[in-house]
């Protein structure tokens, strides 16, 4: 009876110390297993960063080297955390498994890799502090912070941080009826994101039902809750970034299907275009503002290109001297 004791004790231990090396590579890599297709390489979620405790407001920026994110520490509360992404640098303290996907590579990262110690608002933001799509009249990124209004978000769970309707709503893409044939792809080339959605949908949300009609005004830029991404389980996420890196889009298209997806994936409805009146009111704070249902007088004018003036906010498009009252650059 002795041996056969000591056999057994001996398979107990052998599947003890199998179960605790699997936690441990597990522990190392928050993206494994893989939820891509088997066939298809698999790039490991990097390694947790050391960061500090869960605060009310978490920023989340997407950044690359060459930006200025300093705006960010010098005007924001202190008591606001600030995870700055550096999407082309591996030895940043914050970065990404690969620089792909835009934004949405950053975004992903973060929330897999602090899915369990979140703060209790993370609003999700591009690096400048001046460009193009800011909901501002002077496109400033700042003032749309500063303007933020948390208790609007505590009660809404996700806030896009753009009212105006120009790019992105009423209507932006109808999957079903944009989707492309593989045919007509392969012959053309490159496609549209319009023309990729539906599949790109499918894939990543298999079993949701495809919307005939997908709108939010663009770009990439929210806010969300704690609870409000917690209401769907970590590998979901994982799931998706795992789609990211794997997938062949260009940068540019697999981008644009999350700045198209993310109201969705945080369980609001597809068509997400609430009246430019009521979304400066309560998502900004400017209220009584003379509006129509998809812009508001003096808050916003599309630009006549993306890249802003060099000089801008103090210098305009015809190099004439404009008034800023902003804080300092």
């Amino acid at each position: 009876m002795v041996p056969a004791r000591s056999g057994l004790g001996r398979i107990v231990v052998a599947c003890a110390v199998l179960v605790c090396f699997s936690w441990f590579i597990y522990s190392l890599y928050p993206g494994y297993p893989s939820f891509g297709p088997a066939s298809e390489a698999v790039v490991q979620i990097p390694l947790q960063h050391p960061r500090p405790p869960p605060r009310e407001v978490d920023v989340v920026v997407a950044s690359t080297k060459s930006d200025n994110t300093t705006w960010f520490h010098r005007h924001l509360p202190p008591q606001w955390n600030k995870s700055i992404y550096v999407v082309n640098d591996p030895k940043a303290s914050l970065t990404v498994p690969q620089n792909k996907g835009r934004e949405a590579m950053v975004y992903l990262t973060h929330i897999v890799n602090n899915y369990h110690d979140l703060s209790d608002n993370l609003i999700f933001f591009h690096a400048s502090r001046f460009a193009w799509h800011n909901d501002d009249p002077d496109y400033d990124g700042l003032a749309t912070l500063q303007n933020f209004q948390l208790p609007y978000l505590r009660q809404m769970g996700y806030v896009n941080l753009r009212c105006v309707w120009v790019i992105g709503c009423p209507a932006e893409i109808r999957p079903i009826e944009d989707a492309a044939s593989t045919e007509k792809l392969e012959s053309r080339g490159m496609p549209s994101a319009k023309e990729v959605y539906k599949q790109s949908f499918e894939e990543l949300l298999p079993g949701h039902p495809v919307p005939e009609v997908v709108a939010v005004s663009c770009c990439s830029q929210f806010a969300v809750t704690k609870e409000a991404i917690h209401r769907r389980p970590r590998k979901d996420y994982m799931h998706f970034l795992q789609w990211l890196l794997n997938t062949p889009l260009e940068d540019a298209l697999s981008g644009r299907v999350f700045e198209f997806a993310w109201h969705i994936i945080f369980d609001q409805e597809a068509v997400h275009c609430p009246s430019a009146e009521d979304c400066y009111c309560k998502v900004f704070g400017h209220c009584g503002l003379n509006c129509t249902e998809n812009e508001c007088d003096g808050r916003y004018t599309l630009p006549p290109v993306a890249t802003l003036p060099g000089g801008w906010p103090k210098v305009g498009w015809e190099k004439e001297p404009r008034p800023f009252s902003g804080p300092p650059l």
